[in-house]
């Protein structure tokens, strides 16, 4: 990692100490990484990004209290600069669809490589998403409204298009209107026609749609 460049900060979230402690181990062994903090649940782990929010989180899943595809859900909408990667020893496709619609960056299974973690957060830093090869075969295999999805974003004007991608891509209002070049009433009047339009009334909505049909990449 160059020096000019600060390192990648983590969040750790897993309620068994040693999976903490294993995954930890792998983390501290990255240049380009620092741990900056460990939680046992989603609740403690929003309590930790109030107050020094790291670059990125890694998740679990199945924790007591707040679990990690709520806690992910509220921090996508509290905290959109702070990443998520889910950490999992699940990989069926509903638990990575719901990942996805809680605004997860990234999906990873516990059983990965260790060179496969740090591809995960590389990755995941630069701004793209990340899902373990599995999943993403699960995702794109399991697209039961493909022709439907298809037919409907080809009712998609073309400015409704770039301003979908912009927001699977995480982008915000006003960084939309800054690359389009438009006012931000403006990008709020098409991102509304294009929910109304689709019938997907949420931002997590909107980057399953994108990411099934293709407008963006799992692994871009």
């Amino acid at each position: 990692m160059s020096p000019a460049l600060k390192p990648i900060s983590i969040l750790l979230v897993d309620d068994h100490p040693l999976v903490r402690a294993g995954i930890r181990t792998l983390l501290e062994k990255l240049p380009e990484v620092v741990v900056t903090g460990e939680a046992t649940d989603g609740r403690e782990a929003l309590r930790m990004i109030r107050e020094h929010p790291p670059n990125i989180v890694l998740m679990d899943i199945a924790m007591p209290g707040l679990n990690g595809l709520d806690a992910t859900k509220r921090i996508s909408a509290e905290f959109p600069g702070v990443l998520v990667v889910v950490l999992s020893m699940y990989t069926d496709q509903e638990y990575v669809r719901q990942a996805v619609e809680a605004g997860a960056a990234g999906y990873l299974v516990k059983g990965s490589a260790a060179a496969e973690l740090e591809d995960a957060i590389t990755t995941v830093a630069r701004g793209e998403k990340y899902f373990t090869p599995a999943v993403t075969r699960q995702i794109v295999e399991a697209r039961p409204g493909q022709s439907g999805d298809r037919a409907s974003i080809e009712r998609l004007t073309p400015r409704q298009r770039e301003i979908l991608k912009l927001i699977a891509e995480r982008h915000n209002t006003k960084e939309i209107a800054q690359v389009l070049s438009i006012s931000i009433k403006t990008v709020e009047t098409h991102r509304s026609q294009l929910m109304d339009r689709l019938g997907i009334h949420d931002v997590p909505g909107l980057v399953r749609f994108a990411i099934r049909t293709g407008l963006v990449s799992l692994e871009e």
